[in-house]
């Protein structure tokens, strides 16, 4: 599936197509270029979940947790790991078998690690303010 954004203020819109498709699936794989808007759309879609924590991306952290009324939400971004034990090390098997969101920036980081089936969502940059985003059901 493909939808195109032309502007920020249809992030909201975005988000709830992104969870329609998803169905049941709670684990995401976030892929684009730096300054793509992974993180931009991550927090969209936490919005859209109703978690009212503060969002921002985990990039020194690795992981962030957002709280929802019936569980959480774990936020990756992978970006700064060396290898993949560090997310042995980080115990990501609790995060991605939990039952719970997670969204995963910069999964490439870990592909030997990735779980059998999630939604791969990838972000192209168009223009300054377009983006195409192209969803993917894997497994």
């Amino acid at each position: 599936m493909k939808l195109e954004v032309n502007g920020i203020e249809e992030l909201e819109f975005l988000a709830k197509k992104i969870l329609e498709y998803a169905k049941q699936e709670k684990i995401f794989m976030f892929y684009g270029e730096m300054g793509a808007g992974k993180t931009t759309l991550i927090n969209s879609i936490c919005t859209a979940l109703g978690t009212k924590d503060h969002t921002s991306s985990p990039t020194f952290s690795i992981v962030n947790e957002y709280e929802l009324n019936d569980g959480s939400i774990y936020h990756f971004d992978f970006y700064r790991l060396k290898n993949q034990s560090e997310a042995f090390d980080l115990g990501y098997e609790d995060y991605f078998y939990s039952g719970n969101y997670c969204f995963i920036e910069w999964p490439e980081k870990i592909a030997d690690l990735w779980p059998e089936s999630f939604v791969e969502v990838r972000l192209m940059v168009l223009d300054k303010n377009r983006r195409m985003v192209e969803l993917t059901k894997v497994g």
